[in-house]
């Protein structure tokens, strides 16, 4: 949809959101509260600027799980995943949340990715008996603090099992019990788009606070939780932002970009590696995302997310070299109101330096030189 506007920013104290988030409220005048009430589980979320492709057929399932990273080809109904789309390369070019309803695929996606996604399936269809159609006009997306597939008779919802492990998935990152992202209850709900504001104002009747994006992007930088819109890059592989934990099952059958995966995840150091930033905002400016990482004046990265924390205060996700050292000191660089600013920023890490994921196969012999050697860049370094 072009130049989305809720109905919900017609609320009193509603402030636009902008960027992937443009069409619905950044706040409604309270983003701390809104932030606490999302973490005591008392918030509704519009999130109906979001994405909705559904596909139907027969062929459906075995179709997406021969073309995509994840393992649905036995999907059950009510049953969340998620899935990539990889080039040929094994670069990211498009993510969704899964979740079929006994007849069709849902697929929930970025408000600027429906519609390429539901193209590019489209052209994929060959002979086989599925359907492909871009719903958005029809579907509208609802968030809420819970962690739970949906129940029979509920309306269809998508849980974000993150940072939970899949089964054939891995981490790079922290194990669930040390995770920050297990405290981020979150799944999104499919309603007819007529329906929203009566959906929100029934939510809102049993006691829950209206929330908006400025609360469920703070929450998602503490989790570590990539999204499309703001870690990915068209050089981005999962494994430099710890996606293999829920979006790729590395025993699969062949897919596009599958090499890649097998290859980096087996040799271990993705070129680049996510980390969270906490940020100096003793000036009370910060960067916007998309600024650059600069250690010791040098560009090594850059600012994919940055967000205003209820307790943790100005932090950000960023995408940086996998050579950068861990307890490095790093700076943030970019333009406010027309003035360079620059921000100190100390890394917490997600993807360790050295890129080995927890399961990662042990050498069965030489390694190939250059490939592994100890302080060699290793495989694509960028």
């Amino acid at each position: 949809m072009t130049e989305y506007s809720s109905p919900m920013l017609a609320r009193h104290g509603a402030v636009a959101a902008s960027g992937s988030d443009a069409g619905v409220a950044w706040h409604y005048g309270d983003p701390v509260a809104e932030q606490r009430a999302l973490v005591r589980g008392g918030a509704v979320v519009d999130q109906s600027h979001l994405g909705v492709v559904r596909v139907a057929g027969p062929d459906r399932l075995r179709w997406l799980h021969d073309i995509t990273s994840q393992d649905v080809a036995a999907l059950a109904p009510r049953t969340s995943t998620e899935l990539l789309v990889l080039s040929p390369q094994g670069h990211v070019e498009h993510a969704a949340g899964v979740v079929d309803d006994g007849e069709a695929t849902w697929l929930i996606t970025e408000a600027d990715d429906a519609a390429p996604l539901a193209a590019w399936l489209d052209r994929m269809r060959f002979m086989l008996r599925v359907e492909v159609a871009d719903v958005t006009g029809e579907w509208a997306v609802i968030g809420e603090p819970v962690a739970a597939e949906g129940a029979e008779g509920e309306p269809l919802t998508w849980w974000d099992t993150w940072p939970r492990v899949a089964a054939g998935g891995t981490r790079y990152g922290p194990a669930e019990d040390e995770h920050p992202g297990m405290q981020r209850p979150w799944r999104l709900v499919l309603v007819p788009r007529a329906t929203l504001a009566a959906e929100v104002a029934a939510r809102e009747a049993s006691g829950w606070r209206l929330a908006g994006t400025w609360a469920t992007e703070a929450l998602r930088v503490e989790a570590l939780r990539p999204r499309l819109a703001r870690e990915v890059d068209h050089r981005s592989i999962p494994h430099e932002l710890d996606w293999l934990r829920t979006a790729v099952h590395l025993h699969k059958g062949c897919y596009r970009g599958q090499e890649t995966v097998a290859r980096v995840h087996n040799l271990g150091r993705p070129p680049r590696r996510l980390v969270l930033l906490h940020l100096d905002g003793s000036g009370h400016v910060l960067p916007e995302a998309g600024g650059e990482v600069l250690l010791d004046g040098r560009v090594v990265g850059a600012l994919t997310s940055v967000a205003r924390h209820h307790e943790l205060g100005p932090v950000g996700l960023a995408v940086v070299k996998r050579s950068v050292p861990e307890d490095a000191e790093l700076l943030v660089a970019g333009d406010v109101s027309g003035e360079r600013v620059e921000v100190a920023a100390a890394q917490e890490v997600v993807v360790p330096g050295e890129g080995v994921s927890a399961d990662r196969p042990a050498a069965r012999g030489p390694l190939t030189r250059g490939l592994s050697a100890p302080g060699h860049e290793g495989l694509g370094a960028r």
